[in-house]
Order: structure tokens, then sequence, then C-alpha cells
């Protein structure tokens, strides 16, 4: 049985095994992977002091640290996930139309379950245990409207040691009457939980309006007060996911020019606002998603179940203008916890948008490329001295026709490739939560 433990910082060790990391942005630049077939990482307090090889870093070890060997392991940083829905857990794979009729059919009466703290703490468990499971230390959450949903996402956070970010969601209109709030409450229960939570262990507060169609001018403005107040705080919402949520921003926001705009006018675009999806995004707008400083999330998995269509990679990390981009599962319209299956589901995409997404790109995506979307990767996202040290080890060997396939690669970029086609959540032997283990595929 697998097993979750909360994770504590403890004295120098290591691990051991096959390191791999991408230090650089591989769109914009090369020579940005970094390989040691056998590799130690040594780790003090939660953060690695030293990697390299093992012959040449040995030596570094305390006489009594205790090392975590990984012989046939690929140890990466942890994954990060740019953009999920914890309290939509309970509804993945729940059949859908197109995005608005799914929100009304089964978003807006599961979120409002988390009324009940019971229930929230609950879910918080089975949602934390399954981004252990999937390799990811790292994700920025919607809660539900609700300030003790917040509370029980970053109690479980705290509890795991996590650098967890996520916040409530703020929603005057056009939702049900039971998950309204108002330009006021909203700010003030936010208030209360960056107050509480900001800063306090690996917690980051998003401030979160949900999306331009159910934000009044009011409540926007507001939620930019509070990033003004409190400027290190994250903000995260939802932008050109689907072409009739365009055509109903437009009608709402009549005097913007497009959907970014609704945020830019409102003063949300920034460094460390992250944009979730951006599909439909025009070229001036990408533009101006990078003189901000934003950051979009690609969520391949739920685009392509609710047929908001296709996201081109290519076009927001063009040279003249990059965006910053991670990947996000979008549970629950997003089909799968697992990173590696949302690089799968990205490759995909980019192929059908003329596009050849390699095995470098779409780690760095799911890692530094995260990192760099919440304005974290000083802290997080590769495998570097300084940086904390949340790991993943895969197992390419997890199945008999992954090991009989990694049995045939002439290259560290086409073992990538393979794990990332076919891998999912068996691949993940362990996740390490500053430097210990947090999870164990075998439970040990």
């Amino acid at each position: 049985m697998p097993y979750y433990l909360p994770s504590s910082t403890s004295g120098d060790h290591a691990i051991r095994g096959h390191v791999v990391t991408v230090t650089g942005d591989p769109f914009l630049a090369t020579d940005v992977l970094v390989e040691h077939v056998d590799g130690l990482i040594i780790v003090e307090g939660g953060v690695i002091t030293a990697v390299g090889p093992y012959d040449q870093t040995k030596h570094l070890l305390a006489p009594d640290a205790h090392v975590d060997h990984h012989p046939d392991g690929l140890i990466t940083a942890g994954f990060i996930d740019t953009h999920v829905h914890y309290v939509q857990t309970g509804i993945i794979a729940a059949f859908g139309a197109q995005l608005i009729d799914w929100l009304n059919t089964y978003t807006f009466v599961a979120e409002q379950k988390f009324e009940d703290k019971a229930y929230a703490d609950a879910v918080a468990k089975v949602f934390f245990d399954q981004l252990l499971a999937n390799g990811t230390t790292t994700a920025l959450t919607f809660a539900a409207v609700y300030p003790q949903s917040v509370d029980a996402f970053f109690e479980e956070a705290t509890r795991r040691n996590m650098r967890m970010a996520g916040g409530k969601v703020m929603m005057d209109r056009n939702a049900p009457e039971h998950l309204l709030d108002t330009a006021q409450s909203s700010y003030d229960d936010s208030k209360a939980l960056i107050e509480k939570w900001h800063g306090r262990g690996r917690n980051h507060y998003a401030v979160t309006p949900r999306f331009a169609p159910t934000s009044t001018p009011e409540q926007l403005a507001a939620a930019s007060t509070l990033l003004a107040e409190h400027p290190t705080t994250l903000m995260h919402t939802h932008v050109s996911e689907n072409l009739g949520e365009i055509a109903w921003v437009r009608s709402l926001f009549p005097e913007a020019d497009g959907y970014l705009d609704v945020y830019d006018r409102a003063g949300l675009l920034r460094p460390g606002a992250v944009l979730a999806h951006g599909v439909h995004l025009t070229a001036h707008e990408r533009l101006r998603v990078h003189e901000t400083g934003s950051a979009v999330s690609h969520c391949p998995t739920s685009n392509l179940f609710l047929g908001s269509g296709l996201f081109h990679v290519h076009q927001a990390k063009n040279h003249a203008h990059p965006v910053k981009v991670g990947l996000g599962t979008d549970i629950g319209a997003g089909t799968s916890f697992s990173l590696l299956s949302t690089m799968n589901e990205a490759y995909k995409v980019a192929q059908l948008t003329q596009y050849p997404l390699d095995s470098i790109k779409m780690l760095y995506l799911a890692t530094l490329g995260g990192a760099e979307a919440l304005g974290l990767a000083d802290r997080i996202g590769s495998i570097e001295v300084g940086k904390e040290a949340d790991l993943v080890v895969l197992d390419k060997k997890a199945t008999p026709l992954l090991e009989f396939r990694s049995g045939q690669v002439g290259s560290l970029e086409e073992q990538l490739f393979v794990l990332a086609v076919m891998g999912d959540d068996r691949v993940v032997a362990s996740t390490y939560i500053a430097g210990d283990v947090a999870y164990s595929r075998d439970g040990h």
C-alpha cells in the first residue's frame, strides 16, 4: 500500500539517483537540461545544499547522513500545477457539454457542499493525497466562496509542509444565490484570509475572482485593492477559455477592448497574476500579458474535455514577447491529476497546431515554467543549490510495457518523452517535500 506522510524538515540527508532538471527556458535558450546519471542531492533544513555527480559530491555528506538511493529512479524537480480547483475533486469525469453548461450543471452544485467545514476537510485530504501520488509538490488552487473552504485547504497544506497557493473564489453575480458574495464581503473575507494564511509556513494567498462574468466591476476593483494592499499575493482567474464565454464577457463589459482588457482596466495584470487557459487570446492580448509580467496556465486535458479549443504554446512563447506559461490540470474539467498525463495532452494539442513540443519543453512547463508563472522560481522548479528539495522520483519500469519501451530508448530526451506520453501516477515512485519522503508508492 502507498503511504502519505506530513513532511517535516530534518537534518543533513541526501537522495541519490539519476538526477535530471531544467535550469532555463528551452523555448528561448539551449543547453538548459542538466543531467547527473549517478547524482547526489544533499539537503539541509529542507533546502538543497549540494547537487552533482555522486563521486564528486559524496565527500560533502555528514558522516551520519542518511542517503535514499534510487538506482533505477529518474529524479526531477517536483511538478507544479498552475491551475486546479480542489473543490471540484468530486466532479472529475462529469459528462459535460460546453463550459457554461458544465459550470451550471456540476460545478456550482458541487461547490455549495464546501460550506460544511468537515466536508471541506475530507476533500482537502483526498486532494492532497492525489497531488503527492502524482508527483505534484506545488499547486495554485481555487477554493469555494466560503472562507472555511480556504481554511481546510491551507490547514492541510501546512500539515504536509507543502508550498501551496490558493484563495477564496470571489463572485457576486451570475451564479446561484447561495454561492454569491458581494464586492465588500469578498474584500473583507479575502483580507482576513490573507492576514491568516499568506506567508505562514509555505503558504501563498491568491486573490481569486472566478472570472469576469461572475464579478461586477466593483468586485474586480476590490480585488485590485487587495493586491495593492498585499503586493506579494498572487492573482488567479480565468481568461479566454471558450468562445461563448468571450462573447458573454463582451456583452457584460462593452466598454472593454476584449476579455483580457477587463482585467487590465481593473489593474489585475502584473507579475504573479496567473490566467487560466488563454486558449483564444489574440496577438495583441498575448503581448499585453508579456508586458505586464502575467502568466498563462495551459490546461490541455480540460480544454479538450470541454471542447474549448487548442492553446498555441508556440505563439505564447514567441521570442519577441514570450509569455510565462505553466501547465494546469484544471481538475475537475481536467481529467487527471497527473502532470505526466497533462504533458501527453499538451504534446497532442501542440501537434494539432503544427508545433513539435519536445520532452525538454514539456518537462520545463511542468516544473520551472510553472515556478516562473507563480513567481517562485527562486525557491522551487529545478534541482539547484539554494532551492527547496521538492522532488519526484520517476520509475521508468513502472509497467511491463514501459519497462520494455524504456529499454529501447537511445537518449535522455527520448526517455523523458516516453515517460510523458506513457506515464501516469503509476510512474511516481516517491515524492519528496522539503527533502523528506511525503509519498511512497510501494509503502516503504
